[in-house]
């Protein structure tokens, strides 16, 4: 365990008076509120639930060593007002540039391992997407076996690329050992994507959720992210027009869409990191982008608000139960009374996350594609 002053070693101070321009926060506005490192005050990381940490990192893109990426969200996120009282910020700084980018990326793993260890969510402020790797290897430094979900509009497996952040998924993969329970792929967008990608993925059971398919059903989407351990999104999943620092396509999620999963994300009770990645300060109009993203943290940590008043599943009072036969198989579905999220039982008695939809495809004797997908993988 590394103490305050080994971590400060990685670390950066930022200034919120740079941040606000020079004037204070109005009471409540999360600049106000947020515990951060500033020069000579270290924050008070044990009472804190979700820690903000900006990594600029971008030479795993070819582009810059850094960039300001990290203080222009934080600068939106500052802003904005604090309506989640039972959920304490902390705010590390920035990490230092090292010599190298594996320098980074290990410097980035040992903090990221640091707050995973003392049970805090970490929401990385984030450069190139291939800190995805680095935000993975948090996990395997400590051998913990994870589920991983990335949005993004692209599948990073060019394995030929000498562009770092479009092959990085080939490491998450094939590294041995390996600590991928399993793995989820949301919003990628087909035009972009090799077919046999896909059929790579789906050899090894992983799940690949294409753009129109979770806009059709966006609360299909949740189940997945309440399994999640650790959850990359890459800008470029969001829509230009809604993001503009997201160059690469006119179509994604909307700005609305990608809040919503945010929350999502902050509900689950697995999640404990949360990467934003690929925003370019440069690119960005009118800092919209930056806001977007600042908007999709504020949703989060409402989703987590959520997450606090969630009860256990052996609370049966706190759900209601139905019970179901579909195609000879007997299962009960539990609804919470609290948030209204739905679990599914499999033949071995244990739950997993579904969704309404799963449900009403019991209803209709017909095998939710959720629960074959887990069969298949136990």
């Amino acid at each position: 365990m590394l103490d305050h002053s080994q971590l400060q070693d990685y670390v950066a101070p930022i200034s919120k008076w740079e941040l606000n321009h020079d004037t204070e926060y109005s009471d409540l506005q999360i600049g106000a509120t947020i515990d951060a490192y500033e020069e000579g005050a270290w924050p008070d990381i044990s009472s804190a639930d979700i820690i903000l940490l900006g990594a600029g990192e971008e030479r795993g893109s070819l582009r810059n060593s850094t960039n300001n990426a990290p203080d222009a969200i934080r600068a939106a996120f500052y802003k904005l007002y604090h309506w989640h009282s039972d959920v304490k910020l902390a705010d590390l700084g920035n990490l230092l540039t090292g010599k190298t980018l594996g320098d980074a990326y290990a410097a980035f793993t040992a903090v990221v391992t640091e707050m995973i260890d003392a049970g805090k969510i970490v929401i990385i402020l984030g450069g190139s997407h291939d800190l995805t790797y680095a935000q993975y290897k948090a996990y395997a430094s400590k051998q913990y076996i994870i589920e991983v979900t990335v949005a993004d509009a692209l599948i990073d497996l060019h394995e030929g690329s000498p562009n770092r952040s479009q092959n990085f998924l080939m490491d998450l993969f094939t590294e041995q050992p390996n600590y991928i329970r399993h793995y989820n792929h949301v919003g990628f967008q087909s035009y972009f994507v090799q077919p046999r990608m896909l059929e790579t993925l789906d050899k090894l059971r992983f799940d690949c959720y294409r753009l129109g398919r979770i806009r059709e059903n966006l609360d299909d989407i949740e189940p997945v992210l309440r399994n999640t351990d650790m959850f990359s999104f890459d800008i470029s999943a969001i829509r230009h027009a809604d993001a503009p620092a997201n160059t690469l396509s006119p179509n994604g999620f909307t700005g609305e869409e990608a809040c919503v999963i945010s929350r999502y994300a902050g509900m689950s009770a697995q999640m404990s990191t949360f990467g934003v990645y690929g925003y370019q300060h440069e690119k960005d109009k009118d800092g919209l982008t930056a806001m977007q993203i600042a908007q999709m943290m504020w949703y989060f940590m409402d989703g987590r608000s959520v997450r606090n008043k969630e009860a256990m599943l052996h609370e049966r009072e706190s759900f209601l139960e139905f019970h179901i036969a579909f195609s000879d198989i007997h299962a009960t579905f539990l609804k919470s009374k609290k948030t209204g999220r739905w679990w599914m039982q499999l033949p071995d008695n244990t739950y997993i996350p579904c969704a309404y939809s799963d449900y009403l495809l019991a209803s209709n004797n017909e095998i939710p594609e959720r629960w074959l997908r887990s069969q298949e993988r136990s």
